[in-house]
């Protein structure tokens, strides 16, 4: 079985695992999170419904109950777990994947994410090693319906948002089971068609191709803001009134007129490893700090807690919030920025302009070089540099990130793929460029 990860379990559902393994997930997995009851929520993939099948067999076999919430965005799952103290959950996601995948995301009391290396592995092992042991008084399937507690929860992020023209693609995944009752006739929608086979695009925001018919549709339609969502609501992006694409991690210095002007919240801020250097600026210019960390839920939400964070965000698309059980929610993240670009047209301020004030470094973008010799290559990379310069900051998890007066860097291998992914920033675009062309160079001779 190949698809367990750092973060969730996926893969090609029956090639990177099958019925058999996840009715043996489903069996363990009251065990080794130690309850008799298991909130389980769903996506509308072609395969989820068996994998549910055989999910719900394992932990009734195992003798505890299901809680069946139906089809479900990944949030609304985390949401629940900790609301209604669930001690174990499952979402059945392959998240912004294409159609042939599938896989679980797993949580446990509080909605704390179980990882590779916080309860996963554990869970493999019993799977390969462990006897199957079926109850003498199996666990039932019980259906439950918290859909209209979860939209009044969302309900107070939802702002007057009435001056604004809003252009909404939902990927045909999960998000319009919430989104259309919570925003009506206040915006227009494509591909709100739940359709796991994802007929339109794939959906992954970050791909540029799959953002091209939202851009169209803002241009189309003058719209004040374009918001895209994954496929199953754990992720979202933006592009702006001019079509364009705005970085996920400026974001996260968006949501500081939200929390920290308008609410007057002090305190922490959460970014990953890859965000730019200008978020961090531009959030402590309202009296809060930044701290930075590893990528992905597993990590991050776990930082935000132990750092009792507001909120933080990653170049990805995931918004994590205090208020939200330190997890990330698409919606809720949707919500609060669309209150805040009215808020902003209200006083005569577009998107662009307010994001043109965030970013103000010259950056690469994300560049994947292809080779083997990954820790050798970052190795280098940082070597070389650091012999030039005494950097300012220096943080050496996923990969290396580190800060110099004018610039910094990023490197960090693929978990997945052999690739090393780099990204850079500097104070303008000549010393970025030349910066970028170093990197090249070193690269060669890894190739």
């Amino acid at each position: 079985m190949n698809a367990f990860k750092a973060y969730d379990i996926r893969g090609v559902y029956n090639k990177d695992f099958n019925k058999s393994d996840v009715y043996k997930i489903g069996c363990f997995l009251p065990v080794l999170l130690k309850t008799n009851k298991v909130l389980v929520g769903r996506d509308v993939r072609e395969s989820s419904p068996e994998i549910y099948d055989f999910l719900c067999k394992g932990i009734t076999d195992s003798g505890a109950d299901v809680y069946n919430i139906g089809l479900s965005t990944t949030p609304m799952v985390y949401w629940a777990t900790a609301k209604f103290n669930f001690d174990a959950s499952v979402m059945i996601t392959a998240s912004h994947n294409p159609r042939e995948y599938n896989g679980l995301k797993v949580s446990r009391t509080n909605a704390l994410p179980v990882g590779l290396d916080s309860g996963l592995g554990e869970l493999k092992k019993m799977m390969e090693t462990a006897d199957i042991i079926i109850a003498n008084q199996k666990g039932k399937i019980i259906d439950y319906d918290i859909k209209e507690q979860y939209l009044d929860f969302q309900r107070q992020y939802l702002g007057d948002i009435s001056n604004l023209k809003i252009a909404i693609d939902f990927s045909n995944g999960m998000a319009p089971l919430l989104v259309k009752d919570l925003l009506g006739n206040k915006a227009i929608y494509i591909f709100d068609e739940l359709d796991g086979t994802f007929p339109n695009h794939e959906a992954n925001p970050l791909e540029p191709e799959n953002i091209v018919d939202l851009q169209k549709l803002v241009a189309e339609n003058k719209s004040d803001i374009g918001v895209i969502f994954d496929g199953d609501a754990d992720r979202v992006m933006f592009v702006d009134e001019n079509s364009k694409f705005i970085s996920p991690d400026l974001i996260i210095g968006l949501l500081a007129h939200y929390f920290l002007e308008e609410k007057g919240e002090k305190g922490n801020v959460l970014q990953d490893i890859r965000s730019s250097k200008a978020v961090g600026n531009y959030v402590r210019k309202f009296g809060s700090e930044i701290h930075t960390w590893k990528v992905g839920r597993a990590y991050a939400s776990l930082k935000l807690r132990e750092i009792n964070g507001i909120y933080g965000g990653e170049l990805a698309g995931h918004y994590y919030f205090r208020d939200f059980y330190y997890s990330d929610s698409g919606i809720m993240a949707c919500l609060i920025v669309l209150e805040i670009v009215s808020k902003l047209k209200a006083k005569g301020v577009k998107l662009s302009e307010a994001i043109a004030e965030i970013s103000t470094l010259a950056n690469s973008g994300e560049i994947n070089f292809r080779i083997a010799q990954k820790q050798e290559a970052m190795d280098a990379i940082r070597d070389h540099f650091m012999a030039q310069e005494k950097p300012e900051a220096y943080f050496d998890f996923d990969g290396y990130r580190v800060e110099f007066k004018e610039w910094w860097f990023n490197v960090r291998p693929s978990n997945t793929e052999p690739y090393l992914r780099f990204l850079a920033e500097a104070n303008n675009m000549d010393l970025l460029e030349s910066k970028v062309a170093e990197v090249k160079k070193i690269i060669q001779a890894f190739d």
